[in-house]
């Protein structure tokens, strides 16, 4: 049901969310159980600290709040890539078939989880897990 739903969504549509995730069931066992899981006041924090960053960054673009409202020339400044993650984004653009929009969606989600781990640059698993993210460019969902 859900990929003949998808099918009668656009293309264009689809690359504009940036975070397509599917989502598996959980088992109540699972959700009672917090072993492992991040509490939420040290999320809280990290996207605090994210925030900062961001509204750090962009002090010089008053129209720019977040990576999400980066233009493509913001972008080119702010989403320098090294060679290492310039080579992984390539291959994954070639593989997945990219659209030059969702090149730009994976750069700014990249972005925003390289600020939320505290990475000053972005890294290859910073990439990977961006791309990670674009399930439904994947043919998935």
């Amino acid at each position: 049901m859900v990929a003949r739903y998808l099918s009668r969504v656009s293309g264009p549509l689809l690359e504009r969310i940036d975070i397509q995730h599917e989502m598996c069931a959980v088992a109540f066992g699972e959700m009672v159980s917090a072993s492992g899981a991040e509490d939420s006041a040290a999320v809280r924090e990290r996207v605090m600290m994210a925030w900062e960053r961001q509204r750090h960054s962009f002090r010089d673009h008053p129209r720019v709040l977040c990576n999400a409202q980066m233009s493509v020339p913001e972008i080119s400044s702010h989403c320098r890539l090294p060679r290492q993650a310039l080579g992984f984004l390539r291959v994954a653009m070639s593989r997945l078939q990219l659209s030059p929009r969702a090149f730009h969606r994976v750069l700014r989600l990249a972005r925003t989880i390289a600020d939320l781990a505290g990475s000053e640059g972005i890294a290859e698993e910073h990439v990977a897990e961006a791309i990670a993210y674009r399930v439904l460019d994947r043919g998935g969902g």
